[in-house]
């Protein structure tokens, strides 16, 4: 498969995409045709339009599969997908509700270059159970795509020394997803990208990763680390710890 799973699509004090431009743009077919999935926001039209802003000067030709009357032939008559970010439950939902969940799976593990970024980078994973968002819709499962066999959790946040909040930290929720299910959990913060290419995975961008697994420390993973083991990964849910 081809992979490039961004942990966010806009960094601060810069535009949409473009922190990772230069990644993207290598990682899509030259003059592409890119199916956009829309479905992670309420405002299918104004998102494709802020994609295609990004994207169409660099030659990539967008088109949002809601613009179709049919959604799954715009993916296959497409040269690489991208699913956008906003809320992964809302998301899943009109995956499963159009028929894309399965035919971007499928196509994705033929060879279709497939980018998400947020939400679409939880979509790749086997499940939403890691996602950060709030169940705002009730998709029909939290099955996700499971293009990787491991959960990743985009948007990492480390924990904040001087905070007053007494909420759960991110770290404390991964580890409780610990406490339950077996798979490891890789924490991408804001600025960073999983590439998975020809049976090979690496850390990529400009901050570190970080990777929780059941009964370990969790490691930290410079840029340019390959973590290619993990593709090999037998993920056990519903497993407590004894």
């Amino acid at each position: 498969m081809n992979l490039l799973l961004l942990s966010n699509s806009t960094q601060y004090g810069r535009g949409y995409l473009e922190h990772a431009l230069d990644t993207v743009t290598a990682f899509l077919p030259a003059n592409a045709r890119l199916a956009f999935v829309p479905y992670a926001l309420a405002a299918h039209d104004a998102y494709t339009a802020r994609v295609r802003a990004a994207l169409e000067p660099s030659g990539i030709r967008v088109r949002g599969v809601h613009e179709s009357d049919d959604p799954l032939a715009e993916l296959a008559s497409s040269d690489a997908v991208f699913i956008g970010g906003g809320n992964s439950f809302r998301l899943l939902d009109a995956l499963y509700r159009t028929g894309l969940r399965e035919a971007v799976r499928d196509a994705a593990r033929g060879g279709l270059p497939y980018m998400g970024a947020s939400a679409g980078t939880n979509m790749a994973a086997p499940t939403l159970r890691t996602s950060n968002d709030m169940p705002i819709v009730q998709p029909p499962s939290f099955e996700a795509l499971g293009l990787v066999p491991f959960q990743i959790n985009p948007h990492y946040l480390d924990p904040d020394p001087d905070s007053t909040h007494k909420g759960e930290t991110r770290e404390e929720r991964l580890t409780e997803f610990l406490e339950e299910n077996d798979v490891p959990v890789l924490g991408l913060r804001e600025g960073s990208w999983l590439r998975v290419q020809d049976g090979t995975a690496a850390v990529q961008g400009a901050r570190p990763a970080r990777l929780f697994t059941r009964g370990v420390r969790p490691q930290e993973l410079a840029a340019g680390t390959d973590v290619s083991r993990l593709l090999a990964t037998e993920p056990r849910f519903d497993a407590p710890a004894r």
